[in-house]
């Protein structure tokens, strides 16, 4: 595909507002209060990406984005704005879409082994306090050493009631672990259980490449999590999307300057990632934001407030599209304020008042220009998305899951030997065969310890002492 021209998201009656591909991977915001138009804007911009052969990564949270992959319709609205932007070569198209769900009801599965997430973001979604997040690293810490792969649930659940029934054994080396800590621990993974957690941690684990994917015309694949459900567990929601980053930043290249982005992630609800959530993490992913730039990558927070971002993250936000706030209470005043503060003036208007009187669609735009830095704020209305606005027929989707290159690749479950066998002293060599478990696609026998191990052989690197588990910035496992 040749080089990217600028993408064109918004217009006014005096401009076109457009982004450029290049600076892209400087990251984006997309802010506005509830019903202003955050969704189509997400919308237009996944599908300009698309269009210049960037991959995209979006959640759908209220179940109305699925028609990105469907042919646009006339609808009042749609013609209506198109004429007043006089907009004179709209064509309605659809997108390459990829469905996916942590819960494989309306998408292939996604799934994370335990080991691969951490103890990190593990003890955020456990809401574990400090001193439980320490014995968690211990427990994290003496598996590593000891070969032990923490697939799943069972497998953390058996690994710390081993460690903590043999804590005297491992007190030299590791410190002492409370055994109200451990006790703790496994109460809280009893109610990650309950959320439907089960369904992510495991094997087969997600491929993060599969991501960078386009299809037969070059167009970038728009890869849409299905999100509703999982929407209501937020600290799931959160830890999932923060794990599909944390995988993006240990296994990418530097990619120094590009013409434009590897991938770009729309990661909606972001207030979700960091409510309650510990100093430390926050500044790991604050890390992550900066450095995964360099990689290729564009990260683009949704959310209703600029306040809801840490300012140390949303100062690295270049590209900002800021939709309709409101100002009924002072701590809403404050908030527009802060908003209006953050971006560039505008000497035709004044910002801090034109925030709150943007009609639907309508937002302050503000991207970084070809010398990177931030252009002058433009009010402009947001350009419909070519796509349908709305869901998907299901009929549509569940036809474009089944015929997806993906499928069948992620939708049968795997139970490895793994931490749950190893401490129950099961002989798998002499053992009968476990009993077969019916999927949707296929029927699946235990894999060996032999498969397990080969399958293994990524996450840990050979030194002069034996295997070490190497552990990236976010705790996930390093692998090159």
């Amino acid at each position: 595909m040749s080089i990217p021209m600028s993408l064109r998201i918004a217009k006014n009656a005096l401009k076109e507002v457009f982004l450029e591909p290049s600076l892209a991977n400087r990251h984006g915001l997309i802010a506005g209060a509830t019903g202003t138009g955050k969704t189509v804007t997400l919308q237009k911009m996944a599908e300009s990406f698309s269009s210049i052969g960037v991959p995209v990564f979006l959640a759908d949270i209220k179940g109305d984005l699925s028609g990105i992959g469907a042919l646009g319709v006339e609808n009042p609205k749609v013609q209506a704005r198109i004429s007043e932007l006089k907009i004179e070569d709209f064509l309605f198209s659809k997108n390459p879409v990829i469905f996916w769900d942590m819960y494989g009801q309306f998408g292939h599965p996604i799934r994370a082994t335990i080991s691969d997430v951490g103890p990190l973001m593990l003890a955020q979604l456990l809401e574990l306090n400090e001193t439980q997040e320490g014995v968690l690293q211990q427990i994290f810490k003496i598996a590593d050493d000891r070969n032990l792969l923490i697939l799943d649930l069972k497998d953390l659940q058996s690994t710390v009631r081993f460690v903590a029934e043999n804590n005297k054994e491992f007190q030299s080396q590791y410190g002492n672990i409370a055994a109200s800590s451990a006790g703790a621990i496994q109460r809280s993974l009893l109610n990650l259980e309950q959320q439907g957690a089960a369904d992510f941690f495991g094997e087969p684990m997600f491929n993060i490449l599969d991501f960078l994917s386009c299809d037969s015309d070059g167009k970038g694949q728009i890869h849409l999590l299905t999100a509703s459900k999982l929407v209501n567990s937020p600290k799931l929601y959160s830890i999932f999307l923060l794990w599909l980053l944390s995988e993006l930043f240990e296994n990418l290249p530097e990619a120094g300057d590009l013409e434009k982005p590897k991938l770009v992630f729309f990661f909606d609800e972001a207030h979700l990632l960091f409510k309650d959530t510990s100093k430390a993490l926050v500044g790991k992913i604050e890390q992550v934001v900066r450095l995964i730039r360099s990689k290729g990558v564009g990260i683009y927070f949704v959310t209703q407030n600029p306040g809801d971002i840490p300012e140390s993250i949303l100062g690295q936000l270049g590209n900002r599209v800021q939709h309709a706030l409101r100002a009924f209470t002072p701590k809403d005043q404050k908030a527009v304020k802060a908003a209006a503060s953050s971006m560039r003036p505008n000497p035709n208007f004044k910002t801090e008042e034109v925030i709150t009187q943007l009609g639907v669609g309508e937002a302050l735009v503000s991207f970084l220009d070809k010398d990177g830095t931030p252009a002058i704020t433009e009010r402009a209305f947001v350009i419909p998305p070519q796509s349908k606005i709305g869901p998907m027929d299901p009929s549509v989707q569940s036809a474009l899951i089944k015929s997806s290159l993906y499928f069948g690749r992620y939708e049968e479950k795997l139970d490895s030997l793994s931490a749950f066998e190893s401490l129950n002293k099961k002989n798998t060599e002499e053992a009968p065969p476990k009993e077969k478990v019916k999927t949707a696609a296929r029927v699946s026998t235990r894999a060996s310890v032999g498969e397990t191990m080969i399958k293994s052989a990524a996450r840990t690197v050979a030194n002069e002492v034996g295997r070490q588990v190497i552990r990236g910035l976010l705790g996930s496992i390093f692998r090159k």
